[in-house]
């Protein structure tokens, strides 16, 4: 078990881009050591729920706390207890695999064999004295996830994790996933692909910026009929728009 453990909570959550609303009115409670699968259309709000939570942008309205502190506080103890890997690595690619984790390592005051444990956790010591904008996108993405998850941080918020993996890659992350949370870790991970979705306890698939379903996922076949239940909440959604029962599709 981790030593800390840390929940996630959203209040009355929106966030604007101009006229765009990526996020509206999401209220959101996630217990320590849960983990949730975010799914949903491109647009839906996945990326920027997480950034928030990451403290990567702030909320329009609304609260977000993790462990019970607001996020907008953004003290060194709340980066501690974060863990985020995105659609960029936040790797400094002319920098070594090595001299990256090591960096990370040297900010959350680990000793060093913590990068030799993270890279061979991820499959990177044979990369690890390669310049990181030199990396294949398999590669990056195993060593933006050694990076984040070095320090074995509370809360992990992971964007699209599989995205680049080849099957055996895939299938350690997986792995990976299921250690997390049987050491009370915090996940929260967007996904595409409905079988990456069973890996969680929870399922959230967000429409419009909204949170539309909220259960648990089951297997493949029921997190596929949660889906078409949320494209069914789109077509609905509108109708209202319109005011017509029906919605033509001009290809």
């Amino acid at each position: 078990m981790t030593t800390v453990r840390a929940d996630i909570e959203l209040v009355g959550v929106a966030r604007t881009f101009g006229p765009l609303i990526a996020l509206e009115a999401v209220d959101l409670s996630v217990p320590a050591g849960s983990s949730v699968a975010l799914m949903g259309a491109n647009g839906a709000g996945k990326t920027t729920l997480l950034r928030l939570i990451a403290g990567l942008t702030v909320p329009t309205a609304g609260t977000v706390r993790i462990a019970g502190v607001d996020r907008r506080q953004a003290s060194g103890r709340l980066r501690a207890l974060l863990g985020y890997v995105g659609h960029e690595s936040m790797l400094y690619g002319e920098l070594t695999v090595r001299e990256n984790l090591t960096f990370h390592a040297d900010l959350h005051e680990l000793d060093h064999r913590a990068v030799t444990r993270a890279a061979a956790r991820f499959d990177v010591t044979h990369v690890l004295d390669r310049p990181a904008r030199e990396l294949s996108r398999g590669n990056t993405q195993r060593a933006a996830l050694a990076r984040a998850l070095l320090h074995e941080p509370a809360v992990v918020l992971l964007d699209e994790p599989f995205t680049g993996l080849d099957l055996a890659s895939s299938e350690r992350l997986a792995a990976i996933l299921a250690g997390l949370h049987e050491r009370g870790h915090t996940v929260l991970l967007t996904v595409h692909d409905a079988a990456h979705a069973t890996l969680a306890e929870r399922l959230l698939i967000l429409d419009a910026g909204r949170v539309v379903v909220d259960a648990a996922p089951g297997g493949r076949a029921e997190v596929e009929a949660h889906l078409r239940a949320a494209a069914d909440h789109r077509l609905d959604h509108l109708d209202d728009l319109t005011g017509s029962d029906t919605v033509e599709v001009t290809p």
